[in-house]
């Protein structure tokens, strides 16, 4: 299908393109220029969308699940087949940088054809002659998909793979800010999908609000902030919608002092500057024992002052803009305030009026435990740096959030890793590592970071209810 990746940003409902009477603008964070106009979905359109899912929810969850996973690995194909296109508009809607564009849509391939290859098992209780008892998974119904901007078109593949997968048909809503991509993904599976199975949609608040609310939804999916997953949870209540929520966190990384400093050093540096940050398990609160605190943070500094920050349709770029004003915005704030609490910048500041969303990579010296900069998540290039001398303490330090996402300990002494890993509030604790995902691995946050699992069988498994069946031969 030869789709035109620079204009014709349109939605699909039912396998047609559908455009809106309303538009609203996309911008490239980069250059602040407007993009693209892209169709405001009204109640109306949602509610074809949903009907269209809803008529297509039966014969698509009838479909032998060998049909299923070969359609979601054909999305892969699609998304490989048109990597390059996607990869240049992704950086032009969201900002990143060419690696960080090759990292999201490579493993948009990956997860396809991995989540395909995925079954929910039969769970046989009891098989007599007389009597057998078996547990199986059935699909919900239609799915209703809110995705975020840092990684638009990954997460949306995290959410379309497994619920079409286990069987149920879906409504996508891409962030508003980044919706390009995901339409045009749209646009491709249109020959490749039957009509309804899967419509994409675009808007603001009101649509997703709208999309949260209606009756005829069996599931949300969100990934997104956790302010907004408490509205989408209160609103799903309703009519008792199954719900997954990827929320945000404040992920702590807590550094050992038999570390190889200079080594650790460049590793830390990606682990918590990665897509600018705007990465929900971000290492965003280093701890670093007092024994190395000078040593480590000094080769944070010189390797930061190494990295290039612009435009990321540039060559050379390492990181690309924060990817919308309002988000820009917040990390300044945050930032003037660690300036005028006199906390001191080993790299970056407060940026300087110019185009584009750019801020300057920053790492903070030490802050107070209960300073801005290390209680509220940036979710921009913002690194406070904080020095400890005792493990005890050092947990209660990183477990004194209302997050729990991810976190990492760093040691040699992987035992001693291992047992501080283990009292971490967090859904997920790399050791010597960050960053690791996979299909075939468990992802959910504890506390206020979410509800329910991403990817392996257990994320499958969120697209399905349980049904046992009883059957008496006596």
């Amino acid at each position: 299908m030869n789709v035109d990746f620079d204009a014709g940003y349109e939605m699909t409902i039912h396998g047609r393109a559908v455009t809106a009477d309303a538009h609203f603008e996309a911008f490239n964070p980069a250059t602040e220029e407007v993009i693209a106009q892209v169709p405001d979905a009204s109640r109306a359109q949602l509610n074809e969308a949903v009907a269209s899912a809803r008529k297509a929810f039966p014969a698509w969850s009838a479909q032998p699940l060998a049909e299923r996973q070969r359609a979601v690995a054909r999305i892969g194909d699609v998304i490989e087949e048109n990597a390059e296109a996607f990869m240049r508009l992704l950086t032009r809607e969201q900002g990143k940088a060419r690696k960080g564009a090759e990292w999201e849509i490579g493993g948009s391939v990956i997860w396809c054809r991995e989540i395909a290859t995925q079954e929910l098992p039969l769970h046989v209780v009891e098989a007599t002659e007389t009597r057998s008892v078996e547990t199986r998974r059935v699909p919900l119904g239609v799915v209703g998909a809110i995705t975020p901007w840092n990684f638009p078109l990954l997460l949306a593949i995290w959410k379309i793979a497994p619920a079409l997968v286990a069987g149920n048909t879906m409504v996508l809503k891409p962030s508003p800010y980044t919706p390009l991509c995901t339409l045009k993904l749209g646009e491709l599976l249109r020959d490749v999908l039957p009509a309804g199975v899967l419509n994409v949609v675009s808007g603001g608040n009101d649509l997703g609000a709208w999309l949260t609310q209606h009756p005829d939804v069996s599931k949300i999916s969100f990934t997104g902030s956790t302010a907004t997953g408490r509205k989408i949870m209160e609103s799903a209540s309703g009519n008792l919608k199954r719900i997954t929520l990827e929320l945000g966190g404040n992920d702590p990384a807590i550094v050992l002092p038999d570390v190889d400093v200079q080594q650790t050093a460049q590793t830390l540096f990606w682990a918590a500057f990665q897509n600018s940050a705007q990465f929900c398990v971000a290492a965003k609160r280093l701890y670093i024992h007092e024994d190395i605190y000078d040593e480590l943070s000094a080769a944070l500094a010189d390797y930061a002052a190494t990295v290039k920050v612009g435009d990321g349709s540039q060559q050379g770029t390492d990181l690309g803009p924060i990817q919308n004003k309002m988000q820009y915005e917040k990390v300044k704030d945050l930032l003037a305030d660690s300036a005028a609490a006199g906390h001191h910048f080993l790299t970056g500041g407060v940026p300087e009026a110019g185009q584009g969303y750019f801020v300057p990579v920053t790492i903070v010296d030490n802050p107070p435990e209960d300073s801005r900069v290390v209680v509220e998540e940036a979710f921009g290039p913002v690194l406070p740096l904080l020095k400890f001398r005792d493990i005890d303490d050092v947990i209660d330090r990183a477990n004194r959030t209302e997050y729990g996402l991810a976190a990492s300990v760093w040691s040699r002494d992987t035992a001693l890793a291992r047992s501080i890993a283990e009292r971490i509030e967090a859904g997920t604790v790399w050791i010597n590592e960050i960053h690791s995902f996979s299909p075939h691995v468990a992802f959910g946050g504890h506390k206020q970071s979410g509800l329910g699992i991403e990817n392996s069988l257990e994320g499958l498994a969120e697209y399905s209810n349980a049904q046992t069946i009883v059957t008496n031969n006596a």
